[in-house]
């Protein structure tokens, strides 16, 4: 920590400044083309050897650049009308007028029921086939003035352009209301945390500078690195950033106003609390670093790609806050605490407080309180049983009811299912007519296309009599591919938006079976080389997981019966589970490295209860900050915001207030020096190793 108590040194403070106001003036040039180099491709996304990824890739030829607009007309009092045929014909023109929308429009077709009128508009997107791109959402805006402008007849246009554009207005102005509203719950609970009207001001700035680097970093990855970006990538790491970043800051200032009470000179206060806390901060910052590096080796490229994105957040907080934070608080003074400037020789106030009190009642009862804790944790737990995580249909995405999800449901009404989201077989031009009657013979399979043969390559459709991205939808298209794959010399890939949607949900099942054990190994070596111990990390990743199964099952329970979400995208388990995990472990590291601390003077036991004393206050103000930050996440109109936030603020309020504070506590005091084994900790005895309770006042040392 020699090293990082350089920047609190008399001169190299300024250093420490000036070079991050260089690196804010520089780093300002390339963050605010963050959004630029946003990637939305559908096959950017998905697995590279995925058959729909490939499938995608070969349908190029055929249909390039499109995304499928799906005009649905409907009277409500009874069937269409000659002239609401002639409306549509007309609107079917006027659509091929609108920027971006190419040929061939298919329609008007009139329902079997003649109640509906159905037009396909394709629209070129021009870049890639991005979903959600500006492109699609200006097309898909213009169709639907004009598609509304009849009275009597009711309109939606749906289908992956109608989602694209939904979408789109969901993320429209939604970044900044979400970084608005994040600093604005930080300086909140800063406020409140602090009682300081100047205090709050200096970890914002750093954690403001943090966010610049990381998106300029990120850019530059993205530009000449391959980096793919998303455009929910933004969202996370606005509040990652945030939430990370004023965690370090909240340990830091703690032990920093510790070190004031003990240290005339402020130089030597922030030294030395640099020394004490530093360790702890930089192995909690590696820790998440390394949990997000962990998905460079996911099956699911939009989880390969936003891990190094969020690991770059991170370090640029950690970077941030354990140079340019001390530099800042040496250089602004004690006056900076006011009105409750830590005096040199003032008594610390903590140990005058509520985890006194707590402490205490661990220390009665420790073995009673972690069984009962756990008991408790581990039914929480049952409430993930149910839950599903891979039946969610495109329309189950919104918290609300966009205008694609409704002329989703109209069309299921009147027309078969799967219209609008084709099954696309490519294959060789040789064997096109084998591979149409594999398609056309395949139970769930109906109004199969002509083959069209372009450069060595046939291309046929069919339309899913099943909801598309349903477990029918899946079904059918498993069927497909055992069906056009026994074709011989065929070299069939089957794709279309449910074959990418199964492949998503099976990589996402593969990403989770392999990084959820990878991630712990990574944790567990971590605190094993932070505290020198090999019982120590065991015991507290049990907490941790425990921790996180609670959470989970709460969360889930919440999501079906409070929200009422249909389910959940396969890959959100795994994010919650990394963010709880590496974020729950930041806790346990600081509290464990200060028992350990003291445990070196007091004993295991008591060690326990004074860690717990001094580190209370401050893990329980990081994670209030940090749950506000992530539950921001639940004012998206998305669905998978609203699980990520919910699910991560209530696990770090679960890991603070409860696993960090009652149950890590107890099992500590009542497993004692043995916790430390094979360190030579855990043979050295002291007068408290052999106490059963906890009677003494803990003095300040």
């Amino acid at each position: 920590m020699r090293v990082l108590a350089l920047s609190s040194g008399r001169k190299a403070k300024w250093a420490v400044l000036v070079f991050w106001i260089g690196l804010v003036i520089v780093g300002s040039m390339f963050s605010g083309k963050f959004t630029s180099v946003q990637q939305n491709d559908v096959y950017t996304f998905l697995p590279k050897n995925a058959e729909s990824t490939q499938a995608v890739l070969l349908a190029k030829k055929f249909t390039p650049d499109i995304s499928m607009a799906v005009v649905i007309y409907e009277r409500a009092d009874g069937a269409v009308t000659a002239e609401d045929e002639a409306a549509a014909t007309a609107d079917s023109r006027r659509f091929a007028q609108v920027a971006h929308v190419t040929t061939p429009i298919v329609g008007p077709t009139l329902a079997k029921d003649g109640r509906a009128i159905q037009i396909a508009v394709p629209i070129q997107t021009g870049t890639g086939g991005q979903t959600g791109s500006n492109e699609t959402a200006d097309a898909v805006r213009k169709i639907r003035s004009i598609a509304h402008s009849h009275p009597g007849l009711t309109a939606q246009v749906t289908g992956p352009a109608g989602y694209s554009a939904d979408q789109a207005d969901a993320f429209s102005g939604t970044d900044k209301a979400l970084l608005f509203l994040t600093i604005a719950i930080v300086i909140i609970i800063l406020l409140f945390t602090y009682r300081s009207p100047v205090l709050w001001v200096v970890p914002l700035i750093c954690v403001g500078v943090a966010l610049i680097v990381a998106q300029a970093t990120i850019y530059l990855f993205a530009r000449h690195a391959g980096l793919t970006v998303a455009s929910d990538t933004e969202f996370v790491l606005t509040v990652l950033v945030f939430g990370a970043g004023t965690d370090y800051a909240l340990l830091l200032i703690a032990r920093y106003r510790e070190e004031l009470r003990r240290h005339e000179d402020r130089h030597e206060a922030m030294a030395a609390a640099l020394r004490h806390a530093g360790s702890a901060i930089i192995a909690s910052g590696a820790t998440l670093v390394l949990s997000l590096l962990c998905f460079l080796v996911a099956e699911l490229n939009s989880t390969q790609s936003l891990g190094p994105s969020m690991a770059i957040g991170v370090a640029s907080s950690l970077a941030a806050m354990m140079t340019l934070l001390p530099a800042l608080l040496v250089i602004l003074g004690r006056w900076v605490f006011w009105p409750a400037r830590p005096a040199f020789g003032s008594a610390e106030p903590a140990e005058r407080g509520t985890w006194t009190r707590i402490g205490r009642v661990v220390g009665r009862r420790p073995r009673a309180i972690w069984i009962g804790t756990s008991l408790v944790l581990g039914v929480l737990a049952f409430g993930v049983i149910g839950f599903k995580t891979n039946d969610m249909q495109q329309k189950d995405a919104f918290t609300g009811t966009p205008e694609a999800v409704v002329g989703e449901r109209v069309m299921a009404l009147h027309f078969p299912a799967g219209g609008g989201d084709p099954v696309q077989v490519i294959g060789t031009a040789g064997a096109a007519e084998p591979l149409r009657s594999a398609l056309a013979a395949t139970p769930g399979i109906t109004d199969v296309t002509e083959p069209v043969v372009k450069g060595g390559h046939v291309y046929l459709e069919g339309t899913l009599t099943a909801a598309a991205n349903t477990k029918a939808a899946f079904a059918s298209i498993d069927r497909v591919r055992d069906r056009v794959h026994a074709v011989p010399g065929a070299e069939a890939k089957v794709g279309g938006g449910s074959a990418i949607n199964l492949d998503y949900g099976r990589a996402a099942n593969h990403d989770r079976n392999l990084l959820v054990p990878l991630v712990l190994a990574v944790v567990a070596l971590i605190i094993g080389l932070l505290l020198r111990a090999f019982v120590a990390p065991l015991i507290l990743l049990g907490t941790v997981v425990l921790s996180f199964a609670a959470a989970l099952g709460v969360s889930f329970l919440f999501f079906q019966h409070v929200f009422g979400f249909a389910g959940s995208d396969p890959a959100i388990p795994l994010w919650i589970f990394v963010f709880l995990i590496a974020l729950g472990v930041d806790y346990n590291i600081f509290l464990m490295t200060r028992v350990r601390e003291e445990s070196k003077v007091h004993g295991t036991r008591r060690g326990a209860l004074r860690g717990l004393n001094a580190t209370g206050g401050v893990i329980t103000s990081a994670g209030i900050v940090l749950a506000g930050t992530f539950a921001a996440l639940t004012t998206l109109p998305l669905v998978f915001g609203v699980e990520i936030g919910f699910a991560v603020a209530f696990g770090v309020l679960l890991d603070t207030f409860v696993v960090r504070s009652v149950l890590v506590t107890a099992l500590t005091y009542d497993i004692g020096r043995r916790m430390w084994w094979p360190s030579a900790m855990s043979r050295e005895e002291t007068e408290s190793d052999h106490e059963e309770t906890a009677p003494h006042t803990l003095a300040s040392r």
